[in-house]
């Protein structure tokens, strides 16, 4: 590794960060993370945080798990790396394929396609969702329904479907037949709906609408978030996937659940779909399946899905797939990971702490006006709104959000914000005092507000 000051200098300079302006990244150089253990990250000048924001939504073991990390370290070993490509297999991968399949089998999932990571995931399931209608003679169902707010990767498939144009104005035209729906979102919404019940039903009623405007017969999926993440953390009534479940099974839509975040106990429950008492056609996961240590995600099929696949001639065969693909090195991860997530039994712990950390940024809210909404209260995501005006809900400009951001940094704090929103998304690990380290820690950036 090189020495500090090399790092210093080279900090931005030839490498484009995710998610920013490569200009404002090379004057404002990023923070550099060097260490990390239990909750907590380290930088290169020594400043020592909690991470409220679980590295991306994704370290839920917290970064000390070392089951995880020997299991890496011994399939690097062992077998580095070779093609799940048709006609051959690795053991790590059957034994990983064998976890998932036994983790999601009550959300009714029967077989796994991995892939390298969430958009991966996504993606794979809008390509096979429309393979699937084909095989079974329909292929004019070719669209997509989805929510605004949604986020679901950034492949042009993943994109399409956003509910976010941050996410798609500089790249469009994008995939045509993507259709959007207004977000479960009581404190911005078209209805002016603040009653959670009625919003659903509202939303209902547009799905209703927009898929016979559409043509039922045209439509391939339904996707959602069970709880919207990087939109902000916006949590649905308790019937409103259920709504969209009846409404998808009425007109023979799949239903595909991205889990890519509420997946592996962040809601309180080992996924959001299950929080919610809902069976979807297909999921979408990634982050927690490794506590991010290594990048892998999966698309997850149902049984009655999986069969109409199975049971095809030639148009069954799946011309989909990635290099990595089940990778021997992720797979061993996959394993371990999913052990020590239920040996820690992590969802238990993401309820209370997640009702710690949503009733402190709730008596926030009571003591400065700019903190418009809290949302969360369902595991450990929470999402804080910051308006300039209370009265108008004029979202905060941007730097004043980032001055919140450092100073929240500088009292001990990691968080996250997008556009006005800050979100927080903690390993599932965290302990109580440290929730309070993150609640003081955002109480310090909303005073240098």
């Amino acid at each position: 590794m090189k020495d500090d000051n090399f790092l210093r200098a080279n900090n931005a300079q030839h490498m484009w960060h995710p998610m920013g302006h490569p200009g404002d990244a090379m004057a404002n150089a990023p923070t550099i993370i060097t260490g990390a253990s239990g909750s907590s990250i380290e930088d290169i000048d020594g400043h020592r945080v909690v991470d409220a924001v679980g590295g991306l939504w994704c370290v839920n073991l917290g970064y000390s798990n070392d089951v995880v990390k020997d299991a890496i370290a011994k399939q690097l070993y062992d077998l580095p790396y070779y093609s799940a490509f048709a006609g051959t297999s690795n053991p790590p991968a059957i034994e990983a394929s064998y976890a998932v399949r036994e983790f999601f089998e009550p959300d009714g999932m029967a077989r796994v396609f991995f892939t390298s990571g969430g958009s991966d995931s996504v993606e794979t399931c809008l390509r096979l969702a429309r393979q699937y209608h084909r095989i079974k003679g329909e292929p004019g169902r070719t669209k997509f329904l989805s929510l605004k707010k949604g986020y679901h990767g950034t492949h042009f498939g993943g994109a399409s479907v956003n509910g976010n144009n941050r996410f798609r104005i500089a790249y469009e035209p994008l995939m045509p037949g993507c259709f959007h729906l207004p977000s479960p979102y009581p404190y911005r919404n078209p209805f002016e709906e603040t009653d959670p019940v009625k919003l659903a039903q509202n939303i209902a009623a547009a799905m209703e609408d927009e898929i016979q405007f559409q043509g039922p017969g045209s439509i391939a999926a339904f996707i959602m978030e069970p709880i919207q993440g990087a939109g902000g953390v916006i949590v649905p009534d308790a019937t409103f996937m259920l709504l969209m479940r009846e409404i998808c099974d009425r007109h023979g839509i799949l239903m595909i659940a991205d889990e890519v975040i509420t997946g592996f106990g962040r809601t309180g429950d080992w996924t959001g779909s299950r929080h919610w008492g809902v069976q979807p056609d297909m999921m979408s996961c990634a982050k927690g399946i490794t506590s991010g240590y290594f990048p892998v995600g999966a698309a997850l099929m149902s049984a009655a899905v999986a069969e109409v696949f199975e049971k095809a001639d030639a148009d069954g065969a799946i011309f989909h797939g990635y290099t990595y693909s089940a990778h021997p090195v992720g797979a061993a991860a996959v394993t371990a990971c999913l052990s020590e997530t239920q040996r820690l039994d992590t969802k238990a712990n993401a309820g209370p702490r997640g009702a710690q950390l949503y009733a402190g940024c709730q008596a926030l809210m009571a003591k400065y006006d700019i903190v418009g909404d809290v949302r969360g209260g369902h595991g450990l995501m929470t999402g804080v709104e910051i308006v300039s005006d209370a009265a108008a809900k004029t979202p905060m400009d941007p730097a004043t959000m980032k001055r919140i951001q450092v100073a929240a940094y500088e009292a001990g704090a990691m968080v996250r914000v997008g556009g006005n929103n800050i979100m927080m998304s903690p390993p599932l690990v965290i302990t109580e005092a440290e929730v309070d380290q993150v609640l003081a820690g955002l109480e310090a950036g909303l005073r240098a507000a």
